[in-house]
Order: C-alpha cells, then structure tokens, then sequence
C-alpha cells in the first residue's frame, strides 16, 4: 500500500475548464506517451487533461452520485472502494459503510483516508475541487481524473472515458445504447410538434433551471418551452434561479413539475401529498393552465434525473405530448434503468413519480 498521507496542505490551485473530450488511448496504440509500462492507458478527462493510468482501474474512489451510478451501470461497481456522503445517502443500494465515505461533499476531502484505501485512480466531477486533489494526491502515485456523469451535454464522452478507465468498453456500449435509444424514441414523437410551456421547479420553492442547465436541456430535448428560458444569469452548466412568484402565473406554464432531492429510497406518500398541498396552494396556482389541465407532476429526482436525466426526458415527454406517446411506458424504462442498470429492486414508479392534478 502505498505510504499515508501524514500531512495535509490546503493549497488551491486555480485553473480555467477546458472543452470536455473523454478521448482515450492505449499504451501500445498511443503515439506519444510518458510511460513505458505493459498494459497501461492514456485518458484525455473532462478537463483536456492528459492522465496516464497503470491499466484498467481495480480499485477506485469515486466522488458523486452520478458517477457512481454511472460505475454500477458499466459494471464496475465493485472495484469502487471510496466514496463521498451524498452518494452514500441517494444510493442505499450500494451499501456504502462510513468507513468507504471519503469526502462530505465535492470539495472537502479526507486525503489521507484515500491514501488508506490505495486506489488506483481517485474520479471525480469538474465542479469538484480536481486542482487540489491532482496536488495532493500526486506525490503518492494515485493519478486523478476528471468525469462529469452529470451533464446532459458530454453524457456519450463520459460514459465512454470511463469504460476504459475501468476495462468495460463493453458495458460503457450497453449503457450508452440505452440512452440512444431512449432519445431515439423521443426525437421521433416529438418531430413536428408544438412546443409546450414548461416551469420545472428543483428543491426549494421557486428555485428553477435557465438556459444551459440539465434541466433547460431536457424540456427542449422532450418538445416543451422552458417559461423562464429567456433568462440569463451568467451561470454555468447547472446554472439555477429564484424566481418571482408572479412570474410564474405571467407566463401561465402548460405543465409543471416539481422534482425534490434524489435517493433511490422509496418515497413515502406522505411527501407526496404535503408537496401537492404546496404547490396547489400557491396563491394564483388554482388557475394556472398546468392545473386546470391537471398536469402538474411531483417526482423524486433520483428518477428524473437518472441516465444523464434521460428517463426524466422521457417522462416530460409523455406529459407534454400524451397522444405521441400513448402506447410507451416511461415507468418500464425506469424499471430496467433500476434494475438491470443498477441491481436493485424496483418498487413500481409510483414509489418516485406522481401526478398530483
């Protein structure tokens, strides 16, 4: 096992985001290469970094829930020893014991407890603190790479980049044939369609995405018209608003949707029914066209934001365009996501999707 961390710095680097590309190469296919060892890879991460790997990860930490579900889903989930907290609480299934926990959040990390668990790689997301991990981490040989399982926009490069991380090119196909075929189905029905007024609402009252969130990308992938899409804050990829309650009524969304914090925990009716009481008694809410139209929509974002938020894509779809997709089950897409993607069972989607009018 490589020597622990015996003392922490908490230097923080500063460095600007290059484009995402997830490109790959072997040791023995690459034409330039700083190593010389049998077997080992060269990744290119989600940050343009290039990061040379001894061979195909058997030991990895890995930090946020869609990473996570991302390693189950390839087939390698079973060579990550690590862990950060939320994945701990959003994926109960994996089983996740406090001594695998190795981070709170994205940017507080236990170093020297990922020094004990002597991992091959340490992954984590580019709104994670990757500068400071890279320098921590350096001196010790565990080489860090940046994949961000969250965002809608590099979903392919992602998946793809870990495949090869881990050795299962094979499993990063099924996986991404999956998606492909979920948006496949999408792109067909909602060819030639109206679009429809959308107001997505995330955790807290009032809280929604704008344009170039994973939110914003999915009501345009599903054929609907984000209400608050013409707002531009300067935010990045998960870039999120408050927004005036008024507002809401003014643009008089066609459906609306309320998805509160992810886990793969069943939720109990109770929640549902106390958000429901919240949102239909709103001031003004009676009249929107979302309820009058009964089309307002609680859902766990464990769900909804599953597979890169493909399965939340599909379920928008059906609601914005009930008669394209008459005959598709979205909750037998979310059951396969469940239980042949992530190996746990599938309580029926009432468990994480309701529509309360």
């Amino acid at each position: 096992m490589r020597q622990r961390l015996s003392a922490l710095t908490a230097a923080t680097a500063v460095a600007l985001l290059a484009g995402a590309c997830g490109t790959v190469t072997t040791e023995d296919t690459a034409e330039e290469s700083s190593g010389d060892r049998e077997g080992s890879l060269t990744v290119v991460d989600d940050v343009g970094r290039t990061v040379e790997l001894d061979g195909p990860a058997e030991r990895a930490v890995v930090l946020n829930s869609y990473g996570n579900e991302f390693a189950q889903a390839i087939g390698a989930g079973d060579r990550v020893v690590g862990f950060d907290r939320v994945s701990q609480t959003r994926l109960p299934y994996l089983d996740i014991a406090d001594d695998e926990v190795v981070s709170e959040d994205l940017q507080e990390i236990n170093y020297e407890s990922v020094v004990e668990l002597d991992p091959d790689v340490f992954i984590l997301p580019r709104n994670g603190a990757w500068q400071e991990a890279s320098e921590q981490l350096e001196s010790f040989g565990i080489p860090v790479v940046v994949a961000t399982a969250w965002d809608f926009d590099v979903f392919h490069e992602t998946v793809d980049l870990l495949g090869e991380v881990f050795g299962e090119p094979a499993g990063a196909e099924r996986v991404s044939g999956f998606y492909d075929e979920i948006f496949g189905l999408i792109d067909e029905r909602v060819a030639g369609t109206e679009p429809v007024r959308v107001y997505w609402e995330t955790e807290q009252p009032y809280l929604t995405g704008l344009p170039g969130s994973g939110f914003d990308q999915i009501i345009v992938a599903a054929g609907g018209e984000n209400v608050f899409g013409d707002l531009d804050t300067g935010g990045d990829e998960q870039s999120e608003t408050t927004v005036d309650p008024a507002a809401i009524l003014e643009r008089d969304p066609e459906v609306v949707v309320h998805e509160f914090g992810p886990s793969a925990e069943p939720t109990g009716q109770e929640r549902f029914d106390t958000l429901r009481d919240e949102l239909l008694g709103r001031a003004g809410w009676q009249d929107l066209s979302a309820t009058t139209g009964d089309r307002v929509f609680v859902t766990n974002g464990w769900a909804t934001s599953g597979l890169s938020k493909a399965i939340g894509a599909l379920y928008l779809a059906s609601w914005l365009h009930p008669e394209e997709f008459a005959d598709v089950e979205p909750g037998d897409y979310l059951a396969r996501w469940a239980e042949e993607f992530q190996g746990t069972e599938f309580p029926g989607e009432d468990a994480y999707i309701q529509k309360v009018s």
